[in-house]
């Protein structure tokens, strides 16, 4: 109606009760209509109003609604893909169209620091499935790694390892190195490559994935296995080991491509264990320019993307889940061996109670703790799986124990060595997942883990108990006592540890590949687009102007 049928409504309508109500409404709804006169340059109308008999230019603005915000009860939520909390104001969730994005094959750069080819860590598992899943859905992959030693594909998917000729050593001095905060003999470097960037650019990605944060250079002896076979790292000699974060990101700048981060080690918790206290807030920092650049940032756990939302490194909406997967045929129950376990075991004895820990002997991953721990478990052997700097310390801290050191193992060796255990226990409090947790459980081992980082991702409240226990960080009572529950009870750990098992049996590589492809890269695209299309909204104004400018030279 007109604005003239709304003041009769009104005045017909007004009355006590209802009647007033109605009249309100009435009002309100019936705004008037925008003027229907064509507008004239600089898009300006004239106006129709009846109050005035003369013909003035002035815009029409639309009614206030449409301007209003929504509130924010009615903001779109993050999709099931995203788990953190919406902020006030974000821009709405990118569409999705699976068949669509199915249907269509992509090109996709990997930058993945260090080389999951030639470095023993927990991510290792997850980018080599993620490759050749990606590769069996029909994209084609490329990999840029930082070793020299890495084979030349990997499942179909070419691998580039950034190396350092002798001509460009002589040229480049070792001043320009500097050591790693917390690994001083790993040397960093922010080098970028031309043959890196030549190589991307030929390859025209659709995508660039980079691991974050990635700084460090990695060193090894030059001698590096095949994958799949035992690796052992010297880090004597500095070599191939160029292409971080910072070249992914200068990349995709450069060739206008949306940038994808993963974010797999959280280094402001490492530094306080290795270095000085205040580089902290500057680490920080550094994450947020990285991430912030990024158009969609992938998080290995739930409680890893709440630090990086409570931190602020980018918005809510932009922080989605890497869904966790684990290779349940390799780590099986029917890899349980006597021969291992009296390997495991100190002097030969399979029928004594075994506690396994299996990972990177680092500072970080607090192995300390199972010191006290085994203080008060006299009776019960322990086996570290693994290697790492803190090694030396570690044999000499439990010297004179029932403890057993086996170094890296790989392959069967290694499912042997989880299946053979009684309790696994994970003491590391800054996990950004914990795959080693996942691969005892896919072992039919029950884990008895800290409630920190990502490790209540994979034991969650409502399976506490029943595939696994956790206990208080630092709290060696806790743990002690969980640990004794399940040594002191064999009906207790078989059945844990079937439940795990199946628990484990869910979670699959192929599902995970498939959620990362269809739908989080299609949402780093369309974050992409749009960020792209406000960075050029000033120029197509300044381009509309000139268009009209010339418009009403020409017609004058």
């Amino acid at each position: 109606p007109s604005a003239s049928a709304c003041r009769r409504l009104t005045r017909t309508r007004t009355g006590a009760g209802d009647d007033t109500r109605m009249a309100a409404a009435a009002v309100v709804v019936c705004r008037p209509p925008p003027p229907s006169l064509p507008p004239t340059r600089a898009g300006f109308r004239f106006s129709s109003s009846p109050s005035t008999s003369w013909l003035a230019p002035t815009r029409w603005h639309p009614p206030r609604s449409v301007h209003r915000p929504l509130p924010c009860a009615s903001l779109p939520t993050s999709p099931p893909s995203s788990v953190f909390a919406p902020e006030p104001g974000l821009e709405p969730e990118p569409p999705h169209d699976e068949a669509q994005d199915e249907s269509r094959p992509r090109r996709i750069a990997l930058f993945v620091e260090p080389s999951p080819f030639a470095y023993v860590s927990g991510y290792k598992n997850r980018f080599q499935n993620f490759i050749k899943y990606l590769r069996e859905m029909g994209d084609e992959v490329i990999v840029v790694t930082t070793h020299e030693g890495v084979p030349q594909e990997f499942h179909g998917a070419k691998l580039i390892g950034s190396w350092r000729s002798p001509l460009l050593l002589s040229l480049r001095p070792q001043s320009l190195l500097f050591p790693c905060p917390w690994y001083q003999k790993v040397p960093l470097s922010l080098a970028l490559s031309p043959r890196i960037i030549g190589e991307v650019a030929r390859f025209k990605p659709d995508i660039i994935h980079a691991s974050s944060p990635g700084i460090m250079e990695q060193t090894s002896n030059g001698n590096i296995a095949e994958p799949g076979s035992q690796i052992e790292l010297d880090f004597k000699y500095p070599c191939s080991t160029r292409i971080p974060v910072f070249g992914a990101l200068i990349i995709a700048k450069l060739l206008c491509v949306p940038l994808v981060m993963s974010y797999h080690t959280h280094v402001p918790i490492y530094i306080p264990r290795y270095t000085f206290s205040w580089l902290v807030k500057p680490m920080w920092l550094i994450i947020k320019f990285l991430h912030r650049a990024a158009d969609l940032t992938l998080v290995p756990s739930v409680a890893i993307g709440r630090d990086l939302q409570a931190a602020r490194v980018t918005a809510a909406n932009k922080i989605r889940l890497w869904n966790k997967g684990v290779d349940s045929e390799s780590f099986h129950p029917r890899f349980r061996n006597k021969e291992m376990r009296s390997r495991l075991t100190s002097n030969g004895e399979p029928e004594k109670p075994l506690i396994l820990y299996v990972g990177r002997l680092g500072v970080e991953k607090s192995l300390d703790f199972l010191k006290r721990v085994m203080d008060q478990l006299p009776g019960s052997r322990i086996a570290f799986v693994g290697d790492g700097p803190f090694r030396a310390e570690l044999e000499q801290m439990f010297s004179g124990m029932p403890a057993v050191f086996t170094g890296t193992l790989q392959g069967e060796e290694l499912s042997q060595a989880y299946a053979s255990g009684d309790v696994f226990v994970m003491p590391s409090e800054s996990e950004t997942l914990g795959f080693v947790v996942l691969e005892a459980m896919s072992s039919g081992v029950p884990v008895v883990g800290a409630r920190a980082g990502g490790i209540p991702d994979i034991i969650p409240e409502d399976q506490e108990g029943k595939t696994s226990f956790l206990y208080t960080p630092g709290d060696v009572d806790d743990c002690v006592g969980k640990i004794e529950r399940l040594l002191s009870c064999e009906v207790l750990r078989e059945t844990m540890g079937r439940a795990a098992r199946k628990e484990m049996e869910k979670f699959d590589w192929r599902a995970a590949t498939r959620k990362i492809r269809n739908e989080q890269y299609s949402a780093a695209i369309w974050f992409w687009r749009k960020k792209r299309a406000q960075l050029l909204r000033p120029f197509h104004w300044v381009v509309r102007r000139l268009g009209l400018a010339t418009a009403v030279v020409k017609q004058s």
